[in-house]
């Protein structure tokens, strides 16, 4: 099974920079993903910090510095209303924000790391306006204008199809997402009815720039919205930890063909208890891949996620789980040929 951790803002702790130092160079933002890789040799690398920070930031929105290691964060929202943002034309990938940097940074650690699977971040419409005007300011006019919400989303789409474009230009793809839509922000009525236009546009425009199906990545209680998820046309989903991970598995099998990431709950490789120490907190990384092995129930299509790495986390701790589920593969793989051979016999 292949190991999939999310290694955004961990990848400064990798090259001993804060977060904030890395996710404004270009230079330390290769460096942090290229050692990141080499390190936990985890698929896909998506080269960024604060992920979902970029297509707001060249649309005005100002990111700013967090105290120590903490992630960089838009706290301001630069316009209030559906109305302004439909008067945005969308940003230039090509000199805005720091979206040349990202792309540079990522054809560098693609040339570094020829048989990584390296991708750019690119965030869904309804995460771009909740980043520009406040989610309580899009909520409020989901109740009162939700006409005007999906007009601009789909405005919105426009953009980030050029900036998709932009990537590929660059022989690179494209890693999509869009969390901030899912419930309990919205409710699953309201996903269909004002995201779900816009995401089918996007996800299709894009998977055409790209040429194949496009990852859609929604974290959160995304069980509830699996079908419409799925109504996309996209080949990648992720059965979040914080979803009924059971049902969301049950639902996915009716479509085999489509690539399943199960996240491990984050704490025990994230957050371990002092009190235990590694070898106890490694016990408890051992359960939780155990757990997300017998959810996979020997799907073809799937693979184990970690939910984001914490800049905190320890190597150490990541490189036992990558070597658990290894050699837990390893056992199944030989008990499965054992089993074929006595079968023959």
């Amino acid at each position: 099974m292949q190991f999939s951790p999310s290694v955004y803002e961990h990848a400064a702790k990798v090259i001993g920079k804060s977060p904030w130092e890395v996710s404004r160079s270009g230079d330390l933002l290769s460096q942090g993903n290229i050692e990141a890789f080499r390190l936990y040799r985890h698929e896909p690398v998506v080269v960024g910090i604060d992920i979902y920070n970029l297509e707001a930031e060249a649309y005005g929105a100002t990111v700013e510095r967090p105290s120590g290691n903490g992630i960089p964060a838009i706290h301001r929202h630069p316009y209030s209303t559906t109305k302004e943002l439909m008067n945005l034309g969308p940003f230039n990938p090509k000199t805005d924000g720091r979206i040349p940097m990202a792309i540079q940074a990522a054809k560098r650690v693609a040339k570094e790391c020829p048989e990584a699977d390296v991708r750019v971040p690119v965030a869904g419409p309804f995460s771009i306006a909740t980043n520009l005007m406040g989610a309580d300011n899009l909520l409020c006019e989901i109740a009162t204008s939700p006409d005007s919400v999906i007009e601009t989303l789909f405005h919105l789409v426009t953009g980030q199809i050029q900036f998709a474009k932009e990537i590929v230009r660059n022989n690179l793809d494209i890693a999509f997402f869009e969390s901030a839509a899912v419930p309990p922000l919205m409710s699953p009525q309201d996903f269909r009815r004002i995201e779900l236009p816009a995401l089918m546009s996007i996800i299709k425009k894009a998977a055409a720039v790209v040429g194949h199906p496009v990852p859609c990545v929604m974290g959160g209680n995304t069980a509830p919205i699996l079908e419409a998820i799925l109504e996309t046309g996209t080949g990648y989903v992720c059965c979040p930890a914080a979803t009924d991970q059971k049902m969301f598995m049950e639902k996915m099998k009716a479509h085999p063909d489509v690539m399943v990431r199960i996240n491990m709950d984050p704490r025990p490789i994230a957050c371990p208890e002092p009190a235990e120490g590694t070898s106890g907190n490694l016990k408890a990384v051992e359960k939780e891949v155990d757990r997300v092995f017998e959810l996979a129930n020997n799907r073809k299509k799937v693979c184990i996620g970690t939910g984001c790495l914490p800049y905190e986390t320890d190597p150490e701790v990541v490189l036992k789980t990558r070597e658990y589920i290894l050699s837990t593969c390893a056992c199944d793989s030989l008990q499965a040929d054992a089993g074929a051979g006595r079968n023959v016999q």
